[in-house]
């Protein structure tokens, strides 16, 4: 996975591509998603998505997620076609992969301060952009889930 990574980074770098980079974990794949995507990836030619493994999810959000398996998670992101790559990292943070893969630009939700985008000092040292996007109000996955917990017959 690593030489094929780097292999084609160097086709995409080769052919001009602007790379945007985004991460997240995507548990469960709703509306707030898909307008982030679909918005990170106008911000160049190619989008690349950091993924978190099943191992880092746990880490990071407990021990009752994931919902949905990495590779469940990777297919669904890889189906949309304004996706070019989707790379599971098993890091808590996508740093080591922002590192490799020397991203144009390097995107996040307004949820997130500049200052603690990790990998930001990578893109901006390089004379990247960092993009910072509103988030669609009302989604994400933990207030689906929390919706599912607290309706009847749950």
């Amino acid at each position: 996975m690593d030489q094929e990574l780097d292999w084609q980074l160097a086709v995409w770098r080769f052919h001009e591509n602007k790379i945007v980079f985004t991460n997240g974990c995507f548990d469960i794949l709703h509306l707030g998603h898909v307008d982030y995507l679909a918005k990170a990836a106008g911000e160049g030619t190619l989008l690349i998505v950091g993924l978190n493994s099943d191992a880092s999810m746990k880490r990071i959000k407990g021990s009752s997620r994931p919902i949905q398996d990495e590779n469940s998670r990777a297919m669904a992101l890889a189906a949309f076609g304004f996706v070019g790559a989707v790379v599971i990292f098993e890091e808590d943070t996508p740093y080591d992969l922002i590192k490799r893969v020397q991203p144009d630009v390097l995107v996040k939700g307004k949820d997130y301060e500049p200052k603690d985008i990790v990998g930001a000092d990578i893109v901006e040292k390089k004379g990247g952009k960092l993009v910072t996007m509103d988030l669609v109000e009302g989604y994400s996955t933990s207030a689906i889930i929390d919706k599912i917990k607290g309706s009847p017959g749950q």
